[in-house]
Order: C-alpha cells, then sequence, then structure tokens
C-alpha cells in the first residue's frame, strides 16, 4: 500500500510516544509547533510518490512481492535503483530546504539485507528470514524507519566494554527464551519521533569482549521503554511564534532526538545480529557507503540556497556586478560537483551475494568528503551576497506595527520596485538554512553525519589501490617491477 501524506500523518496520532521537550512530555507529538514541520517533509515522500511525474523515481517494484512501493522501503535491485536514489534525495531536498528523514531508515534495510544473508551463510543462523519478514511488513504498510546507529560512546579512546559505564553504547542486558532485553541509548536521531519504527545497528567494529554490543534489531517507535529527548536547534523558538516569515522556511522543518532505550525487551523475530561481533563493523560500512551516497539531499537544499543568493541579489540590485555572478557562478560548481559523486558511486554500484545492489565504497566516501567541506562555502557565499541585514533584521511583528512598520518598509527596501517584505522574507529563508534550524541539517549533519570526516578519510585510504598507481607510474618511466 502506498499511504497519501494524510494517511501517514493519521498512521503517526495512533501511537503512543514518551516524548520530552524543555523538561516536559509532549501529548500531542504531531501538531506541536517545534516538530510539526519535520513531519510535513516526511508526509512529502508519500504524497510525491502519488504524483505520475515523480512516480519513476519515488517508486520502485518490490522484489519479495512486485507490488508498487516507496522507494524509501525498497531494496536496491541495479545500478539503475541506485541513481535513482540519488535523483529522488536531490528532488526532496530541493522542494523541502530540509531534511526528509527517511534516507537513514533506508540505508539500514539495504545494509541489513546483505549483513544478514551473509551472516546466514557462514553460520546458518535464521537472520535474514525474519529481516525479510520485516521488511515486507513494512512495504506493505508504507512505513518511515528511523535507522538508529550512534551510540553516546562516552570515552571515546575505550571500547565499548571497558567504559566507566556500560550502558554508553547499546547492549544486550539479558538473553531470554522469548527475546533479548536491551539497554543504552542512540543519539542524534533525525526524525525520531516521526518514524514507525527504529532499527537498531551497532555503531562500530566489535571485538569478542564486545560481544553483547553487537545487536541489530527493529521495533515499534513506541515500544515500552522507550523515550524521546528532542534536541535543540538554533532559532528553533521561532516555531512557537505563530505564522511568521521570521521562521524563514515556512513548510518544512527537521529535528533530532535523543532516544534512551531503559531494559526494552525484543522479540527474536524482531533481531537480526545478536553477538557475532565479526559481523558489525561490516554492517557499520555498508550503512555508512549507503547514507554517504544519501547526501544527494544536501544538493537538493543547496538548490534552494543559490536560488535565494540570487534572489536577494537582485533584491540588493547587485546582480549584475562581476562578483556577484562569480560568487553565484562558484556555487552551482560546488553543488554540482556534490552531484557527480553521488551519481558516481551509484553509476559504480555492484551486486553483493544477496542480490541487494551496493554503492562503490570509495566513491561514496569521496563524495561525503567533499559534503563536508562544499556546503560550508555555498553557504559562507550566500552569506556574502545577502549582506549584513541577514543577521540584523528586525522581526515581522515590527514590519506589521504601526510605529515601526513604516520605518521598515523605507529602510529595509532595496530595489525600489521590489517589497521590503519579500526582501525580507529572502533573507530570513538564507538566515534559515545557514545560520538557523535549516542549518543543523545542510551544514552540522554535512559534517557529522554516516560518519566524521577522518572516518571518510580512513576508508579512501582503504578503498585506493595505491600499489596500482605506483605499478603505472613506474612502468611510465622505465622503472623495472620489484
Amino acid at each position: 500500500m502506498l499511504m497519501t501524506g494524510s494517511q501517514y500523518e493519521e498512521s503517526l496520532r495512533k501511537r503512543d510516544l514518551v516524548v520530552y521537550l524543555f523538561g516536559e512530555r509532549i501529548g500531542n507529538v504531531v501538531d506541536h509547533p517545534l516538530i510539526r514541520p519535520s513531519m510535513n517533509a516526511v508526509a512529502l515522500t508519500y504524497d510525491l510518490a502519488h504524483r505520475p511525474e515523480h512516480a519513476e523515481i519515488m517508486t520502485a517494484a518490490s522484489h519479495l512481492t512486485g507490488r508498487r512501493i516507496n522507494r524509501f522501503t525498497h531494496i536496491h535491485q541495479s545500478t539503475d535503483d541506485l541513481v535513482k536514489k540519488s535523483k529522488m534525495g536531490r528532488l526532496l531536498g530541493s522542494l523541502t530546504g530540509c531534511c526528509f528523514q527517511r534516507c537513514v531508515g533506508m540505508d539500514a534495510l539495504n545494509a541489513l539485507s546483505i549483513t544478514t544473508h551473509d551472516l546466514d551463510t557462514r553460520r546458518k543462523t535464521d537472520y535474514h528470514r525474519r529481516f525479510l519478514k520485516f521488511l515486507e511488513y513494512v512495504q506493505e504498510n508504507d512505513l518511515t524507519c528511523d535507522g538508529a546507529m550512534t551510540d553516546p560512546k562516552g570515552d571515546r579512546s575505550l571500547a565499548p566494554h571497558a567504559q566507566a559505564d556500560p550502558d554508553l553504547y547499546l547492549r544486550v542486558v539479558e538473553r531470554r527464551a522469548d527475546g533479548i532485553i536491551v539497554r543504552g541509548a542512540k543519539a542524534h536521531q533525525t526524525g525520531a519521533v516521526n518514524s514507525h519504527e527504529i532499527i537498531v545497528m551497532p555503531t562500530i567494529a566489535m571485538r569478542e569482549a564486545d560481544r553483547d554490543y553487537a545487536v541489530a534489531f527493529a521495533l515499534p517507535s513506541d515500544a515500552p521503554g522507550i523515550t524521546y529527548i528532542i534536541g535543540r536547534q538554533s532559532c528553533d523558538t521561532r516555531k512557537l511564534e505563530g505564522e511568521t516569515f521570521d521562521r524563514g522556511n515556512l513548510f518544512f522543518g527537521g529535528h533530532e532526538a535523543l532516544v534512551v532505550f531503559d531494559d526494552v525487551f525484543v522479540p527474536w523475530e524482531r533481531v537480526f545480529l545478536c553477538g557475532e561481533h565479526e559481523f558489525a563493523g561490516g554492517l557499520v560500512e555498508q550503512f555508512a557507503s549507503y547514507h554517504r551516497q544519501s547526501y544527494a539531499c544536501k544538493v537538493g537544499v543547496g538548490d534552494v540556497l543559490i536560488g535565494a543568493a540570487q534572489t536577494a541579489a537582485e533584491y540588493n540590485g547587485v546582480a549584475k556586478a562581476s562578483h556577484i555572478r562569480d560568487k553565484i557562478i562558484e556555487m552551482n560548481h560546488l553543488n554540482e560537483t556534490l552531484y557527480c559523486g553521488c551519481i558516481a558511486c551509484a553509476a559504480e554500484g555492484h551486486r553483493e551475494a544477496s542480490g541487494t545492489y551496493m554503492v562503490d565504497t570509495l566513491l561514496a566516501n569521496v563524495h561525503k568528503q567533499n559534503v563536508t567541506r562544499f556546503p560550508y562555502e555555498i553557504a559562507r557565499l550566500a552569506q556574502d551576497i545577502a549582506g549584513g541585514l541577514l543577521v540584523t533584521l528586525p522581526s515581522e511583528k515590527d514590519l506589521k506595527a504601526p510605529e515601526t512598520g513604516r520605518w521598515l518598509e523605507k529602510y529595509c527596501r532595496g530595489r525600489a520596485d521590489v517589497p521590503a517584505e519579500h526582501r525580507m522574507r529572502i533573507l530570513r529563508l538564507i538566515e534559515n538554512l545557514t545560520l538557523g534550524t535549516a542549518a543543523v541539517g545542510y551544514l552540522t549533519e554535512s559534517m557529522h553525519g554516516a560518519g566524521s570526516p577522518q572516518a571518510q578519510r580512513v576508508m579512501i585510504a582503504r578503498g585506493v589501490n595505491i600499489k596500482e598507481k605506483q605499478a603505472a607510474a613506474k612502468r611510465l618511466c622505465g622503472i623495472p617491477e620489484e
């Protein structure tokens, strides 16, 4: 079943989540003004699947049932699937101007499809059958999944089992005949309270001593014992000020949460890894490579920011200045270079033993390394073009107040034929994307999402065949093979 956005919203209202924000439990999560914009972004992933012009990118045929499903629940069956995934990310980024939250669940599903198959082949376990049963349930009900990988980690110099507090990495605290009991937390969980299911994975490679931490499973987001604590974002309380354009993005947004698992029961049918520590590292790397490809979304958000910068330049009356035109060209150059990376790692993908298509790991990490840099430069150039009023602009309420509005109409205007309000609106959008709540998804997430920049450099060093490059150089200059 392909849900619509309104059906998705209604499905969220049926859950009984335990969510805290500003020290108080939230009763109505769906309609809370700080969370609602992020829910709107996810809802769009449902609505676009019903639009004929986007159906090819937004939907796919299930390899399990043959039925049409949302691509966010699909297991990649070809390099074409991987390319369409990147195109889908750019499309949604350009339409929402923020994180639309479903990529991490999609990447978790695909990584688990590979790991569980490999595990069963080598260990004669039953994880892959369990996973496929869960996958079919997700596809048939068009569910949004939160992929939960990042642990709090505590002292980064210590292994999970060596931490002063053993719960700083999520772990199995009890194995029972009917399932397991887990305890710990997952941090930085994008869109967690907008999800139907939480898919938990280990966050690093494990050794024998850490076998209790080598665990992967899925649970309904409102399973007993799960608590969500919503994180703060820059300028987040502007969303509490009513329908004002000071929010920048009037329709969409994101949220992050710390998700606490306080002795939560997981039935065996929902467990996909439990103690097989030697498979944890592979699962982490597969998920990370998929998710580094997923940063095609930043290209879409970059499209919005470039459009906003061009508009601001026109409103300021400087769009034809040579240095402004050159900055816009540079922004586009950087943004399209990011797009090259996500398309390349998709086109160079390969088939795994499970039948799932995997991106080219080296190129995915090169792409994500660029993502840690280029959006920051695009944002800097946008701020340069926008001007200082970006951060000193009075509020919409001041514009509408009889005592001050006339002065703002007079002194916040750029070109005479452009209303001051229009100029203020576009500046607020640039502020939102580069300094406000959306900057979490566009900048900080670009830096730390899907692993730190150093993690990508490690993978690049591992993936490059330096001996082959040396051999090519020696052959051309006549140095004999050793």
